[in-house]
């Protein structure tokens, strides 16, 4: 009976220890979100399975390109997936359906097509210390920094950057941001 117990009670422990670890990892490190919708065809596609990094950016800034995960303001536990454009400091606007960076057009080839819709982009935005502007790369099918409801995303309000793609299978690895 002794011994019975002794094992339940180590089989107990292992699993608490095994909790608390994925807790560490998936509050800290790692995190597996879903895509929804098609605004960043082809990169990424209605379905697609990803493990989200939440710890580079403790260690450095996000860099222009980089997919990142933030989460929508008007509903609760809805997150959007968006690429970096404009980072601090810059100046972006949209003319004729191209991106503008502090004046100079920028030279990306993640749109799928010219943009039909500036938004607010229309005019100069120029980001502030901690801003960054997002588009999707289906450009004329995203909700992003060109709409109000989005708008610019504040570096405090990045859960991560876009990891590894875990489903589907076919099209499992690291996701490459430039």
């Amino acid at each position: 009976m002794r011994s019975i117990l002794k094992e339940l009670f180590g089989w107990i422990i292992y699993i608490i220890i095994i909790v608390g670890f994925a807790y560490l990892i998936i509050t800290f490190v790692g995190q597996r979100t879903q895509v929804s919708g098609s605004s960043m065809e082809t990169t990424l596609s209605d379905g697609d399975q990803l493990i989200v990094d939440k710890i580079s950016y403790r260690f450095r800034d996000p860099k222009r390109y980089d997919i990142v995960v933030f989460p929508y303001q008007y509903e609760r536990n809805t997150y959007y997936i968006k690429r970096i454009i404009g980072l601090p400091g810059e100046t972006v606007q949209i003319v004729d359906g191209y991106v503008y960076i502090n004046g100079e057009q920028l030279n990306e080839n993640y749109g799928n097509e010219v943009m039909k819709e500036a938004g607010m982009a229309a005019e100069p935005v120029t980001l502030g210390e901690d801003e960054y502007f997002v588009l999707g790369d289906n450009r004329n099918n995203s909700q992003d920094s060109r709409a109000a409801n989005v708008g610019v995303i504040h570096r405090r309000d990045l859960l991560g950057r876009a990891w590894i793609r875990i489903w589907p299978f076919d099209k499992f690895g690291v996701i490459r941001h430039e």
